[in-house]
């Protein structure tokens, strides 16, 4: 039977996937078997700058955090996986499809987003969205048509009343 010091640090790990999930916007799960370690260290380097994180947990462990939230993930514990835990919903899950793209060994399990849990179909949608600064773009060039069709306007008709007088 295991000693008390250690079920109390298994407690205490089970506590912080909690903590983690649910302080979280975006979390994926991924295998990233066959990676190398400067690979791994890259990736966690590229989600520090957006406020991001993985770790590796025991699949036992991520299990009973996520039964406790009640999220099933039951089907995806299977193998060595790591654990991206995002602040943000969007930049997190574009860092590291972008990732699986360029290195095969990188595979993407499923993910939770917003507390809910997200295939991998959904979690390519979420990572084809433009980031925030290219829609406040797309919207100003949009706004700015609007703006110009006005004006255009505005001095047709100016001109059209001065040739009345």
């Amino acid at each position: 039977m295991a000693s008390t010091k250690i079920l109390e640090q298994k407690k205490n790990t089970v506590n912080e996937i909690v903590d983690k999930l649910k302080a979280s916007e975006s979390v994926i799960i991924f295998q990233y078997q066959g990676l190398t370690v400067a690979e791994l260290s890259d990736l966690r380097r590229e989600l520090k700058n957006v406020d991001a994180e993985v770790k590796v947990y025991k699949n036992t462990l991520l299990k009973r955090a996520a039964d406790e939230l009640n999220i099933n993930l039951d089907d995806f514990l299977a193998g060595p996986n790591a654990i991206l835990f995002g602040k943000k919903l969007l930049e997190p899950i574009k860092i590291v499809s972008e990732y699986a793209k360029k290195h095969d060994k990188l595979d993407i399990r499923v993910g939770i987003i917003s507390g809910d849990v997200a295939d991998l179909a959904t979690i390519k949608e979420y990572a084809s969205i433009p980031s925030r600064e290219g829609l406040l773009t797309m919207l100003a060039g949009g706004m700015m048509q609007y703006v110009k069709d006005l004006a255009i306007s505005l001095n047709l008709y100016a001109e059209k009343m001065e040739g009345k007088e």
